[in-house]
């Protein structure tokens, strides 16, 4: 471990508990509208289309978000992001659940969308600054476990209490927990151990101010293919599954597979479940060996490709329930997989550059995402609901990413093996308090929803 490196341990695991408790709660308010779907139709009358705007919009903001987001980490730190952060998200969520019209409940959602894009990005850097980098891979796979936690707790809890208690009572008692994690994170959350303040917010003032500022970080960052060929990988694994869960996988399951919405959340649960597992498995195996980051990702986008094929061409009306089974837990890799887009984008950065990195990074799978989700609806409406031919984008989508990733990589693995700085993964078992750094998150360059 470097002399520079942080020194890791119980502190900076509480402190970076707190960012990603805020993390997890973004993540419960932006796919709570995900189990919330058909309700949402009926209660503001809207067609496929205009439903798919509600998802398309929040990612749309929280797209257009991430480089401007990466800026303010880079030289604001990571404190007064997120806070600002939280302090949105749970004002677009209250506000949603009380919007009288759909209207009133887009400009929610674009809100909510606005504060969730300064989360990841934030709880990324916060884990650079607390823990040794080595751990970089398995960090950010565990941050986005946490997130995917989030999105377990939206169809395990807010979809019964929602269909329990009624639309205004469940979106309006969820915002409670933007409070909770605000008292702690205004209270106690630091931006870096003390003697670890390089690169954060002094340096960059220091080298220029305004508009030269985010230029040169924007531009010196796009230029490395490393940050490209990460942002292609992060949008080609991402989007099947975000589509899935985030609004169009419990009508598809319960409108055109004929399944009870309690079944149709069961499988949403499975794909949640099965990211939460592999999330760990691909960190430990990244960790392990870095020669494994192509493989996986192309891995991953072929058999997610596979196995939507074979549902959307299964003969007859439906799909067998054990098809279903398999393409939820294959939907499940998507996001581990996505996190490899950050393991490029790291190592090819220098550290001031990392939350610029990253936002690049991340535009990736939302951008596809928000592609999908729109041309779903417009399909869905133009064919009289026929999901074999809307779901059809995402292989569109997937041919374009892989070829992106093919053109890329070559020069993206040259430039890391010249310059020397691909993680390297620790050459002995970690020791019991090595093992308590573990807990904790990835690298500012880290790694999504994800």
């Amino acid at each position: 471990m470097s002399a520079l490196d942080p020194p890791g341990g119980r502190k900076a695991v509480a402190v970076w508990s707190i960012g990603v408790a805020v993390y997890f709660v973004a993540v419960i308010f932006r796919t709570s509208l995900g189990v919330a779907g058909l309700d949402a139709a009926d209660r503001f009358h809207v067609n496929a289309s205009a439903l798919a705007t509600f998802s398309l919009l929040q990612l749309l903001v929280y797209a257009g978000m991430q480089i401007p987001v990466g800026l303010m980490v880079d030289r604001l730190g990571t404190k007064k992001v997120l806070t600002l952060g939280a302090v949105l998200f749970t004002t677009g969520q209250l506000a949603f659940a009380l919007s009288p019209s759909y209207e009133m409940a887009l400009a929610a959602r674009a809100l909510l969308g606005c504060g969730d894009a300064m989360t990841f990005i934030s709880v990324l850097r916060l884990g650079t600054r607390w823990f040794p980098a080595r751990r970089g891979p398995l960090m950010a796979q565990l941050a986005g476990l946490v997130g995917m936690a989030g999105n377990l707790v939206s169809t395990l809890v807010l979809a019964p209490v929602l269909h329990g208690v009624g639309w205004v009572p469940a979106f309006a008692g969820s915002a409670a927990a933007g409070l909770v994690v605000l008292v702690p994170l205004v209270l106690f959350l630091r931006d870096h151990p003390e003697g670890h303040a390089a690169g954060d917010a002094a340096q960059p003032v220091a080298r220029g101010a305004g508009g030269g500022f985010v230029r040169r970080q924007i531009r010196e960052s796009w230029s490395e293919p490393g940050t490209r060929l990460g942002l292609w990988v992060h949008f080609t694994t991402q989007f099947p599954a975000m589509v899935f869960l985030l609004l169009w996988g419990m009508p598809f399951l319960v409108e055109a597979q004929g399944l009870s919405r309690t079944t149709a959340g069961g499988l949403l649960t499975l794909v949640v479940a099965s990211n939460m597992a592999l999330g760990l498995v691909y960190g430990q195996i990244v960790g392990r060996r870095q020669s494994s980051r192509i493989p996986l990702a192309l891995g991953t986008v072929g058999l997610t490709a596979l196995l939507w094929a074979a549902v959307l061409v299964y003969p007859g009306d439906r799909a067998p329930m054990w098809l279903l089974i398999t393409l939820c837990l294959v939907l499940g890799s998507c996001g581990p997989a996505s996190m490899i887009g950050f393991d490029f984008a790291r190592p090819a950065n220098p550290a001031d550059r990392q939350g610029t990195a990253s936002g690049i990074t991340n535009m990736g799978g939302f951008i596809a995402s928000m592609t999908t989700l729109l041309a779903v609806g417009i399909l869905l409406d133009a064919t009289g609901d026929n999901y074999r031919i809307a779901f059809s984008t995402v292989f569109v989508l997937e041919a374009l990413g892989v070829t992106q990733i093919l053109r890329l990589r070559g020069r993206a693995l040259s430039r890391e093996a010249a310059a020397g700085r691909a993680v390297v993964p620790a050459p002995r078992a970690p020791q019991p308090e090595q093992v308590s750094r573990a807990c904790p998150l990835p690298e500012t360059s880290g790694r999504g929803p994800q």
